[in-house]
């Protein structure tokens, strides 16, 4: 029986809150505890990446504790609105630092709140992703469901990165410590608010009964699938080169494009990037759907990107005097963005059939455990790598950035050398990071458009 729309409407509405939450974070907690607390940029960049090995160990685990789950609600639902409400109180007390705790308290406060964070949000994420394949059939309209729900989820990232400074300053006038206070409290609140609708209107559907197994052989099967493996390393190679630049897009702006106007310019190039990235996803991959199967689709996204990047180096290099020439880059950079975070999730759940036709086990909260693993891995070293940027070209006010501070040009403030290594940190390690994505890709990933239907053939005449 096909999804009914109101089914897709609840499921897509979802998407919408927890990539709130989770761009809320991804894009701001470096900036919040770095520049306006003044903690350490390599204590932060060091916190996030251990709180990324943290996960290593977290998200598989929970991937099978969801597997294993057996309630009259289903296996996915329970633990996807415990983890919502536990993430969303989470969230709003990692943005609720008390400024009075001093350097080392709020050191300590980080690394809690933030490895809190991600275990409660891997707690809802797994299966979110998981049912996916568990109440669809494949094919057409798995993809279609995919392609809604990564649309979806992009809307709540572009309204993030559109409305996050603008009401942080509405909400907290000069101190932007109060603003991020009660904004994540207004999205933590959407979050639960949003997900409930999921959880309501979504009914788990029958799927293959697994026989339980033992944590080792979930974890052989993981293993196993080559190809789940394949486009795991891929996500990592793709989101780490594109959050590079997310983590470090507000600094380029203060320190680098400068001017007294760098904040209203900042949030001009925030909107546009977000409204590329909706239409991208809603609009550009339906259309390129239309003329090219999904890994060419995958290969033009990825050029797109790198020409991004190279755009965005040569102009860094001339007087930046206007912000909509930053626009050119831009557009190929959230585009494709946009496009390849549906693309890499209907990839990643075609393996759900491939390995179970080679290993005879359908693993879906398995592999997609490493799904939300992988893009955490990815936003931790992104963020060591911004970190570390930070700290060895000195990028950093440490004080919050008050209506004062607007009309200064911090730009004036900072050495050349130091907005060149910023230059270079933003684009050139990207460009590598996505040049290796599609060496990776093409010598390991077999799953094209005609493998994925014939697999499922398959496994129907088995059943």
């Amino acid at each position: 029986m096909r999804l009914s729309i109101k089914e897709k409407a609840a499921y897509g509405v979802g998407a919408v809150g927890k990539d709130m939450v989770y761009m809320l974070s991804a894009s701001y907690v470096l900036y919040y505890y770095q520049d306006l607390l003044g903690v350490s940029a390599i204590a932060m960049g060091v916190i996030l990446l251990v709180a990324r090995i943290f996960d290593a160990f977290n998200d598989p685990i929970m991937g099978i504790v969801v597997a294993k789950t057996r309630t009259k609600w289903g296996k996915f639902r329970p633990w996807l609105m415990i983890g919502t409400i536990t993430n969303a109180v989470i969230l709003f007390l990692m943005f609720a630092a008390p400024p009075s705790a001093g350097a080392q308290g709020l050191v300590a406060y980080a690394a809690i709140f933030y490895i809190l964070w991600g275990v409660t949000y891997t707690m809802m994420d797994i299966p979110y992703w998981s049912m996916i394949p568990a109440f669809t059939e494949g094919g057409k309209e798995r993809e279609g469901l995919t392609t809604l729900a990564r649309s979806c989820a992009g809307i709540g990232s572009a309204l993030v990165t559109i409305f996050t400074m603008i009401v942080v300053h509405a909400i907290g006038g000069n101190n932007e410590i109060v603003g991020f206070k009660y904004f994540s409290l207004v999205i933590a609140i959407l979050f639960v608010v949003f997900i409930t609708i999921t959880c309501v209107f979504i009914k788990e559907k029958a799927t293959v009964d697994m026989q339980t197994a033992s944590v080792g052989q979930m974890f052989k099967a993981l293993v196993q699938n080559d190809q789940a493996m394949a486009i795991v390393i891929a996500i990592v190679l793709i989101n780490c080169s594109i959050y590079i630049t997310s983590n470090l897009v507000i600094y380029f702006f203060k320190y680098d494009f400068g001017g007294t106007e760098w904040f209203n310019s900042y949030t001009l190039f925030n909107m546009f990037g977000g409204g590329i990235q909706i239409l991208s996803m809603m609009i550009f991959y339906p259309l390129l759907r239309k003329f090219a199967s999904n890994i060419k689709v995958f290969y033009i996204c990825l050029g797109s990107a790198i020409i991004g990047y190279a755009v965005l180096l040569g102009i860094a290099f001339t007087p930046m005097s206007n912000v909509f020439i930053l626009f050119i880059p831009g557009f190929f950079i959230f585009a494709a963005n946009g496009v390849l975070q549906v693309l890499t999730t209907i990839f990643l759940a075609n393996t759900v059939e491939y390995g179970e036709l080679k290993n005879g086990r359908r693993d879906e909260s398995v592999i997609f455990s490493m799904q939300t693993f992988v893009v955490k891995l990815a936003s931790g070293i992104a963020a060591f790598i911004a970190s570390l940027c930070l700290s060895i070209f000195s990028l950093a006010s440490g004080t919050e950035v008050s209506e004062a501070d607007k009309a200064i040009d911090f730009s004036l403030q900072v050495p050349q050398s130091s907005q060149v290594g910023l230059r270079m940190t933003m684009t050139v390690i990207p460009i590598a990071g996505l040049i290796i994505a599609i060496i990776w890709f093409s010598k390991k990933y077999i799953l094209t458009d005609e493998k994925v239907a014939e697999i499922s053939t398959k496994i129907k005449s088995q059943a």
